[in-house]
């Protein structure tokens, strides 16, 4: 069985469960201690020098870190429940620009080792902070709400009637952005693709609040 080394709030490492959900891959949880710094410790270092999560481990012990890339590679050994269009391949590229306004424009912003150095390092205080967290939320979450209702069809999901990768990069930013309590009355086609999202079982799974913490 596969190993997923992960941290239950991880945004990344949430994006991955409802990927793993939707392809129904069965996996063991690694989790690894955000909260003492297990992600910093020799062991995993070894096991990913990034000292980053998630990890995923095959049975044969190859590994491979990067939730989009362990995704994407998901995708072509599992052929069941494309996560990416087959047979456009511009519905491939609005897809992967959709999940990757969200991986690598806002996301890296706002994950734990920044704020901790924002607030440490520089001495920034917590309302500068979420000021911080609100604007690159924002910034993103503006650019792909005009992508979405740039489509020519009215889709349940980021593209299509099916979830896709952009889909499971979504819901956790939306997680994150609620917890930090991220005014999103500006978003409504984000906020109408998440709920629809969370009726999903495979999506339910996946949630932090599900999740084994140990």
């Amino acid at each position: 069985m596969k190993k997923l080394y992960e941290f239950f709030r991880s945004s990344a490492s949430y994006r991955l469960r409802i990927a793993l959900n939707l392809k129904n891959i069965s996996y063991e949880q690694v989790s690894i201690d955000f909260a003492t710094k297990e992600q910093l410790s020799d062991d995993f270092t070894n096991i990913n020098p990034s000292k980053l999560v998630p990890v995923l481990e095959e049975d044969d012990g190859w590994r491979l870190s990067q939730s989009l890339a362990i995704i994407e590679y998901l995708d072509e050994t599992h052929l069941n429940f494309p996560l990416l269009p087959r047979d456009d391949p511009r519905a491939r590229g609005y897809v992967r620009q959709c999940a990757l306004i969200i991986a690598c424009d806002i996301h890296p912003l706002n994950n734990l080792r920044i704020l901790k150095y924002l607030t440490g390092d520089l001495d920034v205080d917590e309302d500068a902070k979420t000021a911080w967290i609100s604007h690159w939320i924002s910034e993103g979450f503006t650019a792909l709400e005009t992508l979405i209702n740039e489509q020519q069809h009215a889709f349940q999901f980021c593209f299509g009637d099916t979830p896709t990768l952009a889909d499971c990069c979504l819901i956790p930013q939306v997680f994150n952005a609620r917890r930090f309590n991220v005014n999103l009355s500006a978003f409504p086609q984000i906020n109408r693709i998440n709920s629809a999202c969370l009726e999903l079982d495979e999506f339910k799974r996946a949630h932090p609040d599900m999740v084994s913490q140990t």
